[in-house]
């Protein structure tokens, strides 16, 4: 049977992924530039719009990072100002599980439900990053080991609150004894048109794999082969049986940049304007500090890598993912550089992400389809490149050619966003 894609837009803009230089690209704070992007995304008749979630301004040297976006406005509340203008298009919040509290997130969660008439969903995120917890009350307290257990207990406590209230309306209530929260009383806020919001959670290590076999709706992740994308996929379906789960409980969304030209090979040049464009200089050295954890502002970037060991865990950015084993690092990119000549902007460049989907409109939907037929994902996250617009070629000439082969809607079937994703309501634990 052939199966249908899911497509939803996530809001460009961390690390270097926006083209900032583009004349065409628009604040990442004024509401016209979520509103533009969310209403092309419901033009292309996609499940969810999805915003990320920062909770301090990342540093590099000890400053704040200035080739960081400025500002990040909180996603609630602009999702919730979304709801007004779009009708059936989800909206997705990324909110961190370990600087909020069930009692209240879950209440606005529900409020968002009720107000996009049951068009919400969650992003569960973690973090155990002392930095990022100096803007709370409660610091860097949590320990890594940690993330997981208090973030699938926080969703538990906040399905058990928005099933306080019976589905035809009566509240009872509730009270909750854990580890991480022990809390009583009575929830504020009726059952949900969807009865919960989507739970999406994003990681790709085996606890996060775990983690969202066991509670999540949705999963986002970031294999764009097509080889990785079949193992991942198998190996998270095959989770699912363990927690009384169906294959179709748990959609598998990986996160795509798509290049659209009018040949191939105006795509491929396209691409490789856009990967120099996201590697300014200042970028490329930017990024090297990161895995030389060392001041690299003396260097050309037009010059060869530094011939210094790397310092392991130096500290001189904060808030930003962890790259790994950066002196493994370091020692590939010195062999990519040595093999190809390169120098440290062509390096990063060559080394850095690829868009996904590099191709003319049919190409790209021809593989897109192949890509969702083969079960290497259910769908997309797509993430331009430019802000607002990044999305408006693909919608005019992506979607109608899968709406041709028959893998993607022509209309809105539902109203909530469970229909979309063709999830079934939650039975009422009550």
């Amino acid at each position: 049977m052939t199966k249908q894609i899911h497509l939803a837009a996530h809001f460009p803009g961390v690390n270097n992924t926006t083209v900032w230089a583009d004349p065409r690209s628009r604040s990442q704070i004024e509401f016209s530039s979520f509103e533009h992007l969310a209403r092309t995304a419901e033009r292309g008749l996609f499940d969810f719009f999805f915003l990320a979630e920062g909770l301090r301004l990342r540093e590099h040297k000890g400053h704040v990072h200035d080739l960081d976006v400025v500002g990040r406005p909180e996603s609630l509340a602009v999702l919730n100002a979304l709801a007004a203008v779009t009708e059936r298009l989800g909206l997705a919040a990324t909110v961190n599980a370990t600087f909020n509290e069930p009692y209240d997130l879950a209440r606005r969660l529900a409020t968002l439900d009720h107000l996009s008439g049951g068009r919400a969903a969650w992003n569960v995120v973690t973090s155990s990053d002392a930095f990022t917890g100096e803007n709370f009350r409660r610091g860097g307290f949590l320990d890594r080991a940690d993330r997981y257990t208090r973030a699938a207990e926080f969703v538990a406590t906040a399905r058990e609150l928005w099933d306080s209230w019976t589905p035809d309306g009566v509240s009872r209530p509730f009270a909750h004894r854990g580890r991480h929260f022990d809390i009583a009383g009575e929830f504020g806020v009726p059952r949900s048109p969807q009865g919960h919001p989507v739970v999406i959670q994003a990681g790709d290590s085996d606890e996060g794999r775990e983690f969202a076999a066991a509670t999540a709706d949705v999963i986002f992740t970031r294999q764009s082969s097509l080889e990785a994308g079949k193992a991942f996929y198998a190996d998270v379906k095959k989770r699912l049986a363990k927690y009384g789960r169906t294959h179709g409980d748990l959609k598998i969304l990986p996160g795509v940049s798509v290049v659209l030209g009018d040949t191939a090979a105006d795509a491929r040049e396209k691409a490789a304007e856009i990967r120099r464009q996201q590697t300014s200089p200042q970028t490329a050295l930017l990024t090297l500090e990161q895995i030389w954890g060392t001041d690299l502002s003396a260097y050309d970037p037009d010059g060869p890598l530094p011939d210094l060991d790397p310092v392991p865990d130096s500290g001189i950015t904060q808030g930003r993912t962890r790259r790994g084993d950066t002196v493994a690092i370091a020692e590939k990119w010195r062999a990519l550089a040595a093999e190809k000549g390169l120098s440290i902007r062509e390096t990063v460049i060559e080394a850095g992400g690829r868009q996904s989907f590099v191709g003319t409109p049919q190409a790209v939907a021809a593989e897109l389809d192949a890509f969702v037929q083969a079960d290497a994902a259910d769908g997309f996250i797509l993430v331009p490149h430019l802000t607002p617009g990044g999305l408006d070629d693909f919608v005019d000439r992506v979607v109608p050619l899968l709406q041709e082969r028959g893998v993607f809607r022509t209309e809105y079937e539902g109203t909530t966003l469970r229909s979309h994703l063709g999830l079934a309501e939650p039975a009422w634990k009550g």
